[in-house]
């Protein structure tokens, strides 16, 4: 048995992992992945969730290092930002993640030899509702009528509402540091209109939870409600 445990380990840590898990160490700080790829020639990274892969496009087969994160990637990811590290080539964004597609990132090691490149990927919050298809489901709640609203549509409610209730917890209570952990439509009958959630936030050094709902306007994607619920500290 204990031979095989180390058969396992080192058949793991080969080169040319091409696919790889998160290390999701949680914390507290902004949503953000750290990628450690090894690169000879080009390769295309792509970041989904919690999982990444590497398609190598010419040169040698890449391979994974690390993937980092301190929160899985939501479907849809709202403030979305890409920053190379390091690494002796060029890298750069080519796909946002959104709609159920991953981040891609291209990388392009113009020198002979092997290169170790990172990269950050950081997000200000998201959902994982559905990609927007009528009808469509994956995610909290994408089916229902939710489904039966673009995709776009979607994008600016959940954005309208993630930034009123920052703003009406900050100027009802006094929070700091605002964080949506939860976003869903309301699927409770006669409520096609609202959106859901809860929050936390830094009031007088102790962490506060809340809980709140927007009424929002898909064809303008202004709210026209919001209410707040504080539920504990």
């Amino acid at each position: 048995m204990y031979r095989l445990s180390l058969a396992l380990a080192f058949c793991a840590a080969l080169p040319g992992q091409t696919t790889i898990q998160a290390n999701l160490r949680g914390g507290s700080g902004s949503p953000k992945c750290t990628g450690e790829v090894v690169v000879d020639g080009v390769a295309e990274v792509t970041v989904r969730g919690q999982r990444g892969s590497i398609r190598t496009l010419d040169g040698q087969p890449a391979r994974w290092v690390r993937l980092d994160c301190n929160q899985a990637m939501p479907t849809n990811p709202t403030g979305f930002r890409f920053r190379g590290i390091d690494g002796r080539g060029s890298q750069r964004l080519v796909s946002e993640p959104g709609g159920g597609r991953g981040a891609v990132v291209r990388i392009e090691d113009p020198k002979g030899g092997s290169e170790g490149y990172t990269f950050d990927l950081e997000w200000t919050g998201g959902s994982d509702f559905g990609g927007g298809r009528p009808g469509g489901g994956g995610g909290n709640g994408g089916g229902g009528w939710w489904g039966d609203i673009d995709g776009n549509s979607q994008q600016r409610a959940m954005q309208a509402c993630r930034q009123g209730v920052r703003e009406r917890i900050r100027s009802q209570y006094g929070v700091n540091g605002v964080n949506i952990t939860r976003i869903d439509p309301d699927n409770n009958s006669g409520r096609r209109d609202w959106i859901v959630g809860d929050a936390t936030g830094r009031q007088g050094g102790r962490q506060s939870s809340f809980s709140f709902s927007c009424s929002v306007n898909f064809n303008n994607g202004q709210v026209r409600r919001i209410d707040v619920r504080e539920t504990g500290r």
